[in-house]
């Protein structure tokens, strides 16, 4: 075990010594060790039952031969963090968390873990962890929140963001917005719609890492409390059978993962994560093979931003082992190992299928044709980009730049009401290292939609989406702008062309001219945590990770279908 080297021999005496003071006995010792690593906080409901999690998981781990150590991690809460400077820290927190998980599981050498997460970011960070360890570990999210419940219609968070729009075109008053906000959150568990948490939940079970089902279980649901005692059990059948997360993780299970991000038209902050998970597993994975599952995976899931239902009514259709089969009857997934021992036909096929449902549709009758975002390149976005499709299916759009240096500036310019139909709204310097931290911008395009703007204005940005944005959207423009991406030379006024079919961002703009002229703004940041990330972090376009070789700024792959397009400027 690797445990041995902290326990075993004389020399170790002061260890066990300290191990005893815990409550540990002989026979604890003599155990495996097994890290239960949670990212529990009560700031917000995302990771609040996490701890109560924990001790079901030890209990599984005690049932079945081990020794539970507990830690806990950070987590920084994307929803109560949105538009504010705070927002600078969710990203950096998935590297934070990731290595906190490392250095405590390595620095103990333990001989497994199991990981609980819950809000968007602890999610690919228990991926990471996984990855990186190569342990045997297993993951589980901690679960969907109910809907909340307003003049008798569920809303989640996405309606209360979108009030603060309506609220500021004058829409709804002071009375209502106060009971939306009052309604919409009822208790423990991550946000309800197919935002980045529950789509990187339904990633974690598709890859192999988590057990299918586990993680559709929502967070007060009874049965999420078994789920973790099995979890428990399961981590000390990988330990016996030496199954380990890099036995699991291949390009077969990020394309199977893929394909299920866009037949639920989830969150493209997948795209960020699913690099980063592969970069820290080695497998060969770049931008670019994440259009093939868009175009050719059809939207066949119901659901929240753009659909009508949530994660819970996902769950009682059969949760991700429904789309699962759907996509496998249509001979969309491959067949691939799971941390069960069983591979992910037979998992899928294990599962529960509802007879009555409207979540699901099957792929021969699908909600959209296509997954919701395309890989853009052009002489905007010369690394790449990723265009999140708008709701009524718009392909293409053509308008005049609105620049700002800024969300805040952006937020007040719409809020202010000085954003028109046909305008495209451009914030820069808001990318990994400009940021830093690469801030979601919900509250902007949230802002949008609720003063009824959603399909007649785009905006585009070196940062990151919610999963609870939509609209017409280009986000994670690389290179970005403090590192001399040409959206950092955009003037006002400056013709922009969004063509998802021709997959090109592009401007008639002299941007040569302006480049010769331009300076690097000066780091917003110069000391702690945000400092060290914007010297380190690599590239949207390759997951915009710290790991040591992510500081590339070569894009990873140029379509020759559109080459011509990126050199000639705008698309006709």
């Amino acid at each position: 075990m690797r445990s041995d080297l902290i326990k075993t021999g004389p020399d170790r005496a002061p260890a066990r010594a300290m191990l005893r003071a815990t409550g540990m006995q002989d026979d604890d010792i003599s155990k495996p060790l097994v890290a239960v690593v949670h990212t529990w906080s009560n700031v917000s409901p995302c990771n609040l039952n996490l701890r109560e999690l924990a001790e079901h998981a030890c209990a599984g781990i005690r049932a079945a031969g081990g020794t539970p150590v507990e830690f806990n991690t950070i987590a920084v809460t994307d929803g109560i963090a949105m538009g504010t400077p705070g927002m600078r820290a969710s990203l950096i927190s998935r590297e934070v968390i990731t290595d906190s998980i490392e250095l405590a599981v390595d620095g103990h050498c333990l001989d497994a873990m199991v990981v609980l997460c819950g809000c968007d970011k602890t999610i690919p960070a228990a991926a990471m962890a996984m990855a990186r360890l190569n342990i045997p570990a297993v993951a589980l999210y901690g679960g969907s929140i109910a809907h909340g419940n307003h003049r008798d219609h569920p809303i989640t968070i996405q309606q209360v963001f979108e009030a603060v729009g309506a609220h500021g075109a004058g829409k709804i008053d002071d009375a209502e917005l106060a009971a939306v906000e009052k309604d919409a959150c009822p208790g423990a568990g991550a946000c309800g719609g197919q935002f980045t948490a529950n789509t990187m939940a339904m990633v974690l079970q598709t890859l192999g890492l988590s057990p299918m089902g586990f993680n559709d279980i929502p967070a007060t649901h009874p049965a999420k409390a078994h789920a973790a005692f099995r979890c428990g059990e399961l981590v000390m059948d990988c330990l016996r059978e030496q199954r380990k997360p890099l036995d699991i993780l291949s390009q077969t299970a990020f394309r199977n993962a893929t394909r299920m991000v866009a037949a639920t038209a989830g969150s493209t902050n997948a795209v960020l994560h699913l690099l980063a998970i592969a970069r820290e597993a080695d497998v060969a994975w770049t931008i670019e093979d994440f259009e093939p599952a868009s175009v050719h995976t059809p939207v066949i899931a119901d659901l929240l931003p753009g659909g009508r239902y949530t994660a819970v009514e996902l769950f009682g259709a059969g949760g991700s082992a429904r789309v699962a089969q759907e996509l496998i009857a249509a001979g969309m997934l491959e067949d691939g190992p799971t941390v069960t021992g069983r591979n992910l036909y037979e998992e899928c096929a294990a599962a529960p299928r509802a007879e009555q449902q409207n979540v699901v549709h099957p792929v021969n009758q699908p909600l959209k044709p296509r997954g919701g975002y395309s890989i853009l390149y052009g002489n905007l976005a010369p690394e790449g980009c990723i265009l999140k499709l708008a709701g009524k299916g718009a392909t293409h759009f053509e308008g005049r730049a609105r620049v700002f240096e800024s969300e805040e500036l952006a937020f007040a310019a719409v809020q202010a009401g000085k954003i028109e139909k046909g305008d495209v709204v451009v914030i820069r310097n808001e990318g990994p290292a400009g940021g830093p931290g690469m801030r979601e911008m919900l509250g902007v395009t949230a802002a949008l939609i609720g003063r009824g703007l959603g399909d007649d204005v785009a905006l585009i940005t070196d940062g990151r989406f919610s999963g609870a944005t939509h609209g017409f959207m280009v986000g994670h423009i690389a290179p970005e702008a403090v590192r001399g991406g040409p959206i950092g030379l955009l003037h006002e006024g400056d013709r922009i062309v969004i063509d998802a079919q021709t997959r090109t961002i592009s401007t008639d703009a002299d941007l040569a001219t302006r480049r010769a002229a331009w300076q690097a703004p000066a780091p917003k940041v110069t000391r702690g945590a945000l400092a060290k990330y914007a010297q380190l972090v690599g590239s949207a376009s390759e997951g915009a990770t710290t790991h040591p070789s992510s500081r590339s700024s070569k894009p990873a792959h140029t379509p020759t279908a559109i080459s011509s397009g990126i050199d000639a400027g705008v698309t006709a």
